[in-house]
């Protein structure tokens, strides 16, 4: 029995040997990866890997290949005392406005943001690898379908690295290499002044947290552990561990953070035993299935090409149970400085933007994390809206922490009257792309019951009129006392609009009658849009859009409200063209990236596709850098924008793809569209699975200007409606019956079916 006991135990240790006595770690090559014949040489151009949780940036610092390592949840929490207490109230704000006395404004609620470090997002941690002076490095790939970094050097050295999709642990693996070459493990410099020369709003420098700094521990030969204390109770923890096997170096690393739970260290060990091929099978069977979702072709390979570096982004930045996408998600600046405008959630625009695609995109399960944060953070949001607004319902800070609470700023948007209702359109929209009817019971329908139970009781009558006390409009006169309004601008009317509205369609939908007919009769009591002499949207009472501004909050009913559609009649086309119109007018002067993305969005939702194709070449030329990062300043220097700076954050990036999807397929107004605003020199175009209200799965072809086929799945049996397709005869498979009406097809569906439309 101890023979083969013996026997056993060798076999173990041989299978787990032969895991890395030939670690190849297959790729495949696609037309959309990222390939450079250098390593960048700063953090925001390097190589991005991630799983929504754990993100790592590859890249050259010095003499050393550099992985910069980062954990979502790896915060500095503190709470300013100015946000709390006698006087943080919207009531006191509103009796400053009347008496026109805003310094102690901004002093109060502006002030804290800027002069404090935290809260904010902090880094992780730096692993470095020496590198060859005279061995220069010959390709550096980013393999796309499988989330692998690979870097050549022409001596034959090879490196691969991924990031788990779903471990918190990343792996490397080098090839060709001595048994002398080792990792070191860079902890950020916490009690090293450094000065910021980025241009990229990184204000303070990582040593003003005041943190000790943490202990970075070698044991034994081939492991390093570091341990830092953060602000409070808070602490992470970085290991590393590898091993050396023939001319191979295989290593892995964790990050785990307390606010979480996990032992780095073990995780390492774990992983270490189990070898790292189990390991890859499964992180390439994740971005397999990822990767089948959905997908596009079209004749412009820059926009397709940058649409696909968005879809990965996707894929390294959500997950159902992650927290959600902040500036910069898992990519926290690694240059001895805190993140761009601290990394933190900006839920005046810079959220909404990121999770845009994944509706149409297909990918609702990851952008679930978003809701799942924005519910468990219920509680919290709550408290703040009786502490500040005064009332019960839901309410949510504009600016804020990885747990919800306020980090101030500008209050008339990190602390808006109605971030709530914006924030509520994603649950909306869950519901209509998935049909998931305990969804609606149990966490759309309710959230957007609380919002609008919040803006009923805030909204104040005057003249017979609903409106807000004060109204604001992102980012107009930015944060001085005219960025408030006493009659309300048109964001704030159609965010208010929309809350009634789609309470009311939930409440409905759910026959709940009464609570339908109450949240109609309150719309019914709020003013119409304003609109200026050339029949646009204007900014609001007496204040057109008469000059260049990155946010076009005063056209939320239009995109991506929906309140506002060409659908609707001559009436409203007219005013979203005359809108646009304005925009193309003034010019960009002092748009950032996202601007343009969202104008893509814009321009398809007005039909006007070549409009669309040219916003997002702009974007994907002038404001991305190498690696696709959205930079928001013009990085061309070609005049498309007064701003050249170049602070990282990832909304630009996620519009955009929205503007391809909308170009490709529309259904928000519960008629699905195919190919509805793409330029006419587009003559061959396709896209699969692409998503639409109504849980329709839909994919199209067109051919030399043509639409040839449409396929249709339905997944809950809806009724179908769809604007005809072709030009022409056309025949159906797999239908039971339908008709047509003014252009549109329409048909009842049972759950499953497959419906095929086919030009002849």
């Amino acid at each position: 029995m101890k023979n083969i006991f013996y026997l056993l135990s060798l076999i173990g240790v041989l299978s787990a040997c032969n895991d890395y006595d030939d670690v190849q770690l297959s790729v495949t090559s696609d037309i959309h990866d990222l390939k450079f014949d250098n390593l960048a040489k700063v953090w925001d151009e390097a190589m991005p890997l991630g799983n929504a949780t754990l993100g790592s940036l590859i890249w050259q610092k010095g003499n050393n290949l550099r992985m910069s390592i980062d954990r979502v949840d790896l915060w500095d929490l503190r709470h300013s005392k100015e946000l709390e207490g006698d006087g943080f109230s919207f009531n006191w704000l509103y009796n400053q406005v009347q008496k026109k006395d805003y310094k102690p404004v901004q002093q109060r609620f502006d002030y804290p943001y800027d002069a404090y470090p935290g809260p904010s997002k902090i880094p992780g941690a730096g692993l470095e690898f020496p590198l060859d002076s005279t061995d220069n490095v010959k390709h550096v790939h980013l393999y796309q379908k499988q989330a692998v970094c690979e870097v050549i050097w022409e001596s034959g050295k090879t490196m691969k690295c991924f990031v788990h999709a779903e471990k918190p642990l990343g792996w490397f693996v080098f090839n060709e290499v001595s048994n002398d070459f080792s990792p070191v493990l860079v902890p950020p410099s916490y009690n090293k002044k450094v000065v910021n020369k980025a241009n990229d709003q990184s204000s303070h420098g990582l040593w003003k947290l005041g943190y000790e700094q943490g202990d970075v521990e070698r044991i034994g030969e081939d492991k390093i552990v570091y341990h830092q204390k953060g602000w409070g109770d808070f602490f992470y923890d970085v290991a590393l561990k590898w091993k050396h096997v023939g001319n191979s170096l295989v290593g892995v690393w964790s990050v785990t953070s307390s606010l979480s739970g996990g032992d780095a260290s073990s995780f390492v060990d774990d992983a270490m035993n189990k070898g790292i091929s189990s390991y890859y099978d499964s992180h390439i069977a994740w971005w397999d299935n990822f990767n089948s979702r959905s997908s596009i072709s079209i004749p412009d390979k820059v926009i397709e090409k940058q649409y696909y570096r968005e879809v990965y982004k996707i894929g390294c930045t959500a997950r159902e149970n992650s927290y959600p996408i902040s500036l910069q998600s898992v990519w926290t600046a690694d240059n001895g400085q805190l993140p761009p405008w601290k990394g933190d959630y900006h839920h005046d625009l810079n959220t909404q933007l990121s999770y845009w695609p994944f509706y149409t995109g297909n990918y609702l399960k990851e952008g679930y994390g978003y809701l799942h944060t924005l519910w468990g953070q219920l509680a919290e949001n709550k408290s703040y809206t009786k502490q500040y607004f005064g009332t019960d319902g839901l309410n949510v800070p504009g600016v804020c922490t990885l747990i919800g609470r306020p980090m101030g700023g500008w209050c008339q948007y990190a602390m808006g009257p109605t971030v709530s209702a914006w924030l509520s359109q994603h649950f909306y929209l869950h519901w209509k792309y998935s049909q998931d009817r305990e969804f609606l019971r149990t966490r759309a329908y309710p959230y957007i019951k609380d919002v609008a139970t919040y803006l009923e009781q805030f909204t104040v009558i005057r003249n017979g009129i609903r409106t807000l006390p004060l109204s604001s409009s992102p980012e107009f006169h930015n944060n001085s006392l005219e960025a408030w309004f006493h009659d309300m601008t048109n964001f704030d009317r159609g965010l208010v609009r929309f809350a009634f509205r789609v309470a009311s369609e939930l409440a409905s939908e759910l026959d709940l009658n009464e609570e339908a007919a109450h949240w109609t009769s309150l719309e019914a009591e709020l003013p119409p849009y304003l609109v200026d002499d050339d029949g646009a949207l204007c900014i609001a009472k007496g204040f057109k859009y008469n000059a260049s501004h990155r946010h076009f909050s005063h056209l939320l009913a239009i995109h991506p409200l929906g309140l506002i559609d060409k659908s609707h009649g001559e009436k409203e086309a007219s005013l979203i063209d005359a809108s646009i119109s304005k925009l193309d007018k003034y010019g960009p002067d002092w748009w950032c990236g996202y601007s343009y993305s969202w104008l893509a969005n814009l321009k398809a939702r007005a039909f006007d596709g070549a409009g669309a194709a040219e916003a997002l070449h702009t974007f994907a030329e002038c404001f991305c850098l190498p690696n696709g990062f959205h930079a928001n300043g013009d990085q061309s220097k070609s005049d498309k924008s007064k701003f050249t700076y170049r602070p990282f954050t990832l909304e630009g990036n996620m519009a955009f793809a929205a503007g391809v999807q909308e170009m490709l397929l529309q259904s928000h107004t519960g008629i699905i569209r195919i190919f509805p605003a793409i330029p006419d020199s587009w003559k061959d175009v396709s896209f699969e699975k692409f998503r639409a209200m109504g849980a329709f799965i839909v994919s199209a072809e067109m051919k030399n200007g043509n639409t040839k086929k449409v396929r249709i799945i339905s997944e809950k049996g809806y009724s179908l409606h769809m604007a005809i397709p072709f030009d022409g005869k056309f025949k159906i498979n797999g239908n039971k019956g339908y008709t047509i009406k003014d252009g549109v097809i329409e048909m009842d569906t049972n759950t499953g079916d497959i419906i095929e439309f086919i030009k002849l």
